[in-house]
C-alpha cells in the first residue's frame, strides 16, 4: 500500500510503498475512510523541535484517523470487524498515530483496540476524523478544563478550526458567548454559531467580568489582555500557541484571583462527547475535503492560511 511519510524536517512528504499491516496482540487494522490534516502537521515538516516526538523515521503522518475495523489481533475484545471507529490520539496506549507509530496517511492503519472510540449513527467519517483531535481539543478546553456551565458569560478568542467548535459547544451548553476574531471575513460564522456578539480584539472586552475566556489563538497579548476581561475568580484557558510566551500583569492576576490554565489535547471521553454533538447536528464544524493524493498540497494550503475550518482527506 502507499503511504505519505515524513523523512526529515524541511523535506517534502514522501510517497512510499509499505507492506500491508498485520495486527499484533491487542491491536486492530482499520480501513481508513478519513484522515484529518492539522496545523501540527505543518509544524512537523518545518520545525526541528518536533523530532523529539518521532522516535522512528520514516513515519506515516496523520494523527486524525477514522474508518472501519477490518481485522482483529489476538486478545481483542469488545470490537468487531465492521465497526465504525475513530482513533483517540491521546488514548490509553500512550502512542499517538503519526508520531509514535504510523498514522492515517495510508489506507490501512494499525491501532491499539484500547484507543478506539465508537462512531454513533449519523456521524460522517470526515467529522469523525476531525473529532479525534480538533473536536476533542476544543471540547476539552471549554468543558473539561474550563468547567463551563449554563448561563456563564464566555469569550472565545480565535474562530479558526478549533475556536469555531469551542464557541459552538459553549453556545449549545447554554453560555452567552462573545467571539474575538481579527479576521472580519469570518464574522458571519460567529453569528451562525450563535454568538451574541463578535469583536475584533479581546482588549475591547476589558472590565466586562467574563466568567471564562478560552484563548484558541495564544498570541501572548491575547492571554495577557484576557486578564482584563475576566471577573474576580474568573478562568482563562490557553490552547493556542501562536506565541510561546506572554507578559502578564501579576498584580491583576493576584487581585482577581485569576485561574490561568493550560489545555492540551483531551481524553477519549471528550472525543465521545464531541461525536455525540456532531452526530446530533448540534455542532456542525466547517470541513473542507481533499483526496489521498492531495495530502501534501493540503498541508501546503494550511501553511499558507488558505483553509477555512478543518481539512480532511477522504479515501475511496
Amino acid at each position: 500500500m502507499k503511504a505519505w511519510q515524513f523523512t526529515g524536517t524541511h523535506e517534502p512528504l514522501a510517497l512510499h510503498e509499505l507492506d500491508e499491516p498485520v495486527p499484533g496482540r491487542g491491536e486492530v487494522v482499520i480501513d481508513v475512510k478519513a484522515a484529518g490534516l492539522c496545523h501540527s502537521d505543518v509544524g512537523v515538516l518545518e520545525d526541528e523541535g518536533w523530532l523529539a516526538l518521532l522516535p522512528t523515521l520514516p513515519v506515516t503522518m496523520g494523527h486524525e484517523v477514522a474508518g472501519v475495523v477490518s481485522a482483529l489481533g489476538e486478545g481483542v475484545e469488545g470490537v468487531a470487524v465492521g465497526d465504525r471507529v475513530g482513533v483517540c490520539p491521546t488514548g490509553p496506549s500512550g502512542v499517538a498515530p503519526g508520531y509514535g507509530r504510523n498514522g492515517g496517511f495510508q489506507p490501512r492503519h494499525v491501532a491499539p483496540a484500547s484507543d478506539l472510540v465508537a462512531m454513533p449513527e449519523g456521524l460522517s467519517f470526515a467529522l469523525a476524523a476531525a473529532g479525534t483531535d480538533a473536536g476533542m481539543t476544543s471540547y476539552h478546553a471549554v468543558v473539561t478544563i474550563g468547567g463551563l456551565t449554563a448561563g456563564q458569560k464566555v469569550a472565545i478568542i480565535g474562530l479558526g478550526g478549533l475556536g469555531q467548535i469551542g464557541a459552538r459547544v459553549a453556545v449549545v451548553k447554554g453560555a452567552d458567548v462573545t467571539v474575538c476574531e481579527i479576521n472580519e471575513d469570518v464574522w458571519p460564522l460567529a453569528e451562525k454559531i450563535g454568538a451574541s456578539r463578535v469583536v475584533k480584539d479581546i482588549a475591547e472586552l476589558a472590565g466586562e467580568d467574563f466568567d471564562l475566556v478560552v484563548d484558541y489563538a495564544g498570541f501572548g497579548t491575547t492571554t495577557a489582555q484576557a486578564i482584563d476581561a475576566i471577573r474576580r475568580d474568573g478562568t482563562i484557558v490557553v490552547v493556542g500557541m501562536g506565541r510561546l510566551e506572554a507578559t502578564i500583569n501579576t498584580r491583576d492576576v493576584i487581585l482577581k484571583q485569576a485561574r490561568i490554565l493550560g489545555s492540551n489535547g483531551g481524553t477519549m471521553e471528550d472525543v465521545a462527547a464531541c461525536y455525540d454533538l456532531f452526530a446530533s447536528g448540534a455542532v456542525e464544524p466547517q470541513v473542507t475535503t481533499v483526496g489521498f493524493d492531495d495530502i501534501p498540497d493540503g498541508i501546503a494550503r494550511l501553511a499558507k492560511g488558505e483553509v477555512t475550518g478543518r481539512l480532511v482527506a477522504l479515501y475511496e
